[in-house]
């Protein structure tokens, strides 16, 4: 079984190239070009610099890392029996960093979706509009330093669990499915 990618891991890398932006972030852009996007067709400079605006350094390792990121990041939305997660820091960071790295994630996912030239959601099922929609809310996720600690940490895990399953729908029902070869369609008779 391979090996699946960790945030500190993913950070190291990003820091390495000069990625200044959250962690989360990537990786959701990274999730929403996957869910449009054959693999290989997306672009993971773009995903690290849309503006084109960073001074980004990426040498041989740090391509082969983000590559293995793209591979590992697909391989768990692709499985069936929940593996996938939003790569968001570990649990016993402060919540208000996690919160503001899931608002980073949601925003990065909904970025990676618009990745695909002519992105058509009113096409889409109701059920993955209404999952967009939701996403678009939880950019505006936040917390108050005066709420019930508790219930905000209830209310986080409630979020990312709904995140995570409302990404993989998302997956199945947007993924771009490899264009048949015409050669192995033609019947023998």
């Amino acid at each position: 079984m391979q090996e699946t990618i960790q945030y500190e891991g993913l950070s190291s890398v990003l820091a390495q190239v000069g990625f200044v932006d959250e962690t989360a972030a990537f990786h959701g852009a990274l999730c929403g070009a996957l869910c449009v996007k054959q693999s290989n067709e997306v672009d993971l400079l773009l995903l690290l610099d849309p503006a084109g605006d960073q001074s980004l350094t990426i040498d041989t390792s740090a391509q082969k890392a983000l590559v293995e990121a793209r591979e590992q990041t697909l391989i768990s939305l692709q499985d069936n029996e929940g593996a996938f997660a939003p790569l968001l820091p570990h649990d016993d960071s402060e919540l208000p960093s996690r919160v503001a790295a899931l608002v980073a994630w949601c925003e990065g996912f909904l970025f990676g979706l618009s990745t695909r030239p002519n992105l058509d959601l009113e096409s889409c099922s109701e059920e993955l509009q209404e999952i967009i929609e939701d996403f678009t809310q939880f950019t505006r996720a936040s917390i108050d330093g005066e709420d019930n600690v508790e219930l905000e940490e209830t209310a986080y895990a409630e979020l990312v669990e709904y995140i995570r399953v409302g990404a993989q729908l998302v997956y199945m029902e947007m993924r771009p499915r490899p264009t048949p070869d015409p050669q192995s369609s033609k019947k023998l008779h």
